[in-house]
């Protein structure tokens, strides 16, 4: 176990380039402009020979409403009371703010252990307000750049005696086992299902997260484009560990201008990268917008599995008949995906989430489907009886030897004479037919057509004698 960190402080004192420092990667979105982190982003901290969990949290602001910046705050204010210790940052070329005396005040009566740091201290401009962060009654404050490391030993010794502390409270609290080593089990943590959550805006990504969580983890409300990184949160849904990431909704590339949406749009893209399993939420009120499309285009083209999810049908009147049109509507528009999970969902209730985990459990599952060399070639004797393939010119394509390359996605390899003259037609039959007799709907599945001159490396080399031979006999 590591202990947990939680970096705090207002809007724009460069909590999120710290973040990034920690965790040794560009994982949060920096900008200038003040309220970018939103959510609270966790990522796996490193200092030295120190561990532990850090969290990215909203900038705090003086709102206790239910405005935006109000949920903002009480998000943040949740993740300190769960911290272990907290990094009150300030910045020091601004100096200490009547805000900054307010959360000072919280801090002390909330968070278990307080370290204050002043950042943005690579200058001489920082001095005074370095200075002024003693008043705020938190102690001896670390002169902080993250941007440029300066201060970061400093941040260690500061840390170092709170994780030996952490240690020592778990190992006291850990229960007593036989000192039999046959006696003691350690089990091998499972690798999570890595699952990412994309659509429009507004499509209630966050909402349908926050009720798997059981818990107001993710920023949520009525505001469009309220997730702005990619906030990857871990669970255990019902036995199966997975990692889910709530991304930014997507907009149309012309309609996104600012350069804050641009990152946010990039993050949501790495993140759909990295899954396994992509789950593209639509509204049942206006399903299979472009939009939509080219979000569940983008997934196959990345080779991810695929389940579309239509969320608030609990809104929905005609639920029966719109399931059945959209079934109809998903082969038609999404032919790519032909067969894939479609499942109907209400993020506000939790009514079809048991159907969810099922559908993305199946997606996996056929995503990593590994066919045999004697049975693909069985198949594709009789898909070619059934159907020959073209015959450019007069002379027909012989398909002579089939094999399955690789898994997630399932890609295959055909040899074959003349594969740059095989039509897109022909490829795309035997595709829709490994789908239907090898049962893998849905899933992104990759063919190659080769030639068996193209596997030989030797293939248009003449022979000749070695050049350090040459010169003894000459």
């Amino acid at each position: 176990m590591s202990f947990t960190l939680a970096i705090v402080g207002r809007p724009n004192v460069g909590k999120s380039t710290l973040f990034n420092r920690l965790v040794g990667k560009r994982l949060a979105l920096v900008d200038d402009r003040p309220g970018v982190t939103r959510d609270l982003r966790e990522g796996e901290g490193r200092l030295g020979a120190l561990r532990f969990n850090v969290v990215d949290t909203a900038g705090l602001e003086d709102r206790t409403d239910d405005s935006l910046e109000g949920r903002m705050r009480r998000l943040t204010e949740r993740a300190v009371e769960m911290a272990d210790v907290c990094l009150f940052v300030i910045d020091a070329r601004t100096g200490v703010t009547p805000v900054d005396e307010v959360f000072a005040e919280i801090l002390r009566k909330r968070a278990k252990h307080v370290i204050l740091a002043a950042n943005k201290c690579e200058g001489r401009a920082a001095e005074g307000g370095l200075i002024e962060a003693y008043a705020l009654g938190l102690g001896e404050p670390i002169a902080l750049s993250a941007e440029h490391g300066i201060g970061i030993p400093e941040l260690y010794t500061a840390l170092e005696p709170v994780a030996e502390r952490f240690d020592e409270e778990v190992a006291e609290s850990a229960p007593e086992v036989d000192a039999d080593p046959d006696a003691v089990r350690v089990p091998t943590p499972e690798r999570p299902l890595q699952i990412a959550v994309v659509g429009r805006p507004n499509a209630g990504k966050s909402t349908l997260i926050n009720n798997l969580l059981g818990e107001e983890r993710l920023l949520t409300g009525p505001e469009a484009g309220i997730t702005r990184d990619a906030i990857s949160v871990r669970m255990d849904w019902d036995g199966l560990p997975v990692r889910i990431f709530d991304t930014a909704g997507m907009r149309k590339r012309a309609k996104v201008q600012e350069k804050l949406e641009k990152l946010s749009v990039s993050d949501g893209l790495r993140a759909v990268k990295f899954a396994e399993v992509v789950v593209v939420l639509l509204d049942a009120a206006i399903p299979f917008e472009t939009q939509d499309l080219r979000i569940a285009d983008l997934a196959e083209r990345e080779g991810r599995a695929v389940v579309i999810a239509v969320n608030k049908w609990d809104q929905e009147p005609e639920k029966q008949a719109k399931l059945k049109a959209m079934r109809d509507a998903v082969d038609t528009l999404l032919p790519q995906l032909k067969g894939v999970q479609l499942v109907a969902v209400s993020g506000m209730t939790g009514k079809g989430l048991d159907r969810l985990r099922e559908s993305i459990l199946k997606a996996q599952d056929v995503w990593n489907r590994r066919v045999t060399t004697a049975k693909l070639n069985e198949w594709l004797g009789a898909m070619v009886e059934a159907h020959p393939p073209p015959a450019p010119g007069g002379r027909r394509i012989k398909l002579r030897y089939m094999t399955q390359a690789k898994t997630r996605p399932p890609g295959f390899v055909v040899m074959c004479s003349n594969p740059g003259e095989m039509s897109d037609a022909y490829t795309r039959y035997l595709v829709n037919g490994l789908r239907a007799d090898f049962d893998m709907p849905g899933t992104p599945i990759r063919l190659w057509m080769r030639s068996q001159k193209e596997q030989n490396p030797y293939r248009n080399k003449t022979k000749s004698t070695p050049s350090r031979l040459r010169k003894h006999l000459k």
